[in-house]
């Protein structure tokens, strides 16, 4: 119970800072834009999933100082790779613009 719960916190912070960092865009990159209209692009903004990946790698970093990286790492990136696969389908971080 206390790894599912460990799990599921990680899932969701990493949800999270996936979210904050596509609405709130720190970096400003812009990756695949399609013209699909004269009037209408859409984007990619990749800054949630930098983020996220910079998260995870910090979360490694304090499993590797605690000793715990053999038994916690599996878990923490199945984490990761849930939260990316559910972030990518809710669409966070693509971006519809509508030029006037």
């Amino acid at each position: 119970m206390k790894k599912f719960l460990s799990i599921f916190l990680q899932f969701v912070l990493f949800l999270l800072v996936f979210a904050v960092g596509s609405f709130v865009h720190p970096f400003n990159l812009h990756w695949g834009l399609t013209v699909t209209t004269p009037t209408i692009t859409h984007y990619f903004v990749a800054d949630g999933l930098i983020l996220m990946l910079a998260f995870y790698v910090v979360m490694l970093i304090v499993e590797a100082l605690m000793k715990r990286l053999r038994t916690l790492a599996p878990w923490t990136t199945f984490a990761l790779i849930l939260a990316a696969v559910l972030g990518l389908v809710m669409k966070l971080g693509f971006i519809t613009h509508e030029i006037y």
